[in-house]
């Protein structure tokens, strides 16, 4: 074992948003779900949505863009055929309901609930918080919308930087934002391929998946 003095001080926290700090708005899917005379509860849509993101993910490491087309149809889809819905103009419907809800920000628009007080006690023992986030360029905004924006000390956005992860280059990018060496961060997300494989294509040994 090595002694507590060679162990790496983490100095900066970074997140990921949706699905980390944000999660998806499930009693709006069950309202849109409800009107087209499917009966779902909010939590049996968030069951489903914890397995699709699981296929997506095998989805992911093989190339897949997060913010692409194909892998939001598939995830949809995926979701759906969780809840036992698999007819095509069920699912045409519901990505036509996914493109209008709150555009352009979309479904993630509620914090978890600890997501604030987490960010909080982190800044309080003394790291810098951050977000790396595939997003629109509404990233930023939807924090500060779900009321932990003020408290991050920055957020990058892969549509405003223009590299999305797993590219190492955006992890880069948010080192140098934090001050810090890339040994020095962790990192938390949702999806290994995505997530954890790029922030240890990186440096960070620490990269990690949420808990959920």
């Amino acid at each position: 074992m090595r002694p507590a003095s060679a162990l790496p001080v983490t100095r900066a926290l970074l997140f990921d948003a949706g699905n980390t700090l944000l999660r998806m708005n499930y009693p709006a899917i069950a309202g849109h779900l409800g009107s087209r005379g499917h009966s779902a509860a909010p939590e049996a849509i968030e069951e489903a949505e914890l397995r699709a993101r699981v296929r997506l993910d095998a989805d992911l490491a093989r190339g897949v863009s997060t913010e692409g087309r194909a892998a939001q149809d598939s995830y949809l889809a995926y979701l759906l055929e969780g809840l036992g819905i698999t007819d095509p103009a069920e699912v045409e419907a519901a990505a036509a309901f996914r493109q209008s809800y709150n555009a352009p920000a979309g479904l993630f628009d509620r914090a978890f609930p600890e997501a604030q007080s987490t960010i909080r006690r982190v800044k309080a023992a003394g790291l810098v918080v951050g977000v790396v986030s595939n997003s629109n360029g509404n990233a930023h905004a939807l924090l500060k919308q779900a009321g932990i924006g003020a408290d991050l000390d920055f957020v990058i956005d892969s549509a405003v930087v223009g590299v999305e992860k797993p590219d190492p280059r955006i992890f880069e990018l948010a080192v140098r934002q934090a001050g810090v060496a890339a040994h020095e961060a962790a990192y938390v997300g949702d999806l290994y391929s995505v997530d954890v494989l790029g922030a240890r294509a990186r440096g960070d040994p620490h990269g990690s998946r949420s808990s959920r």
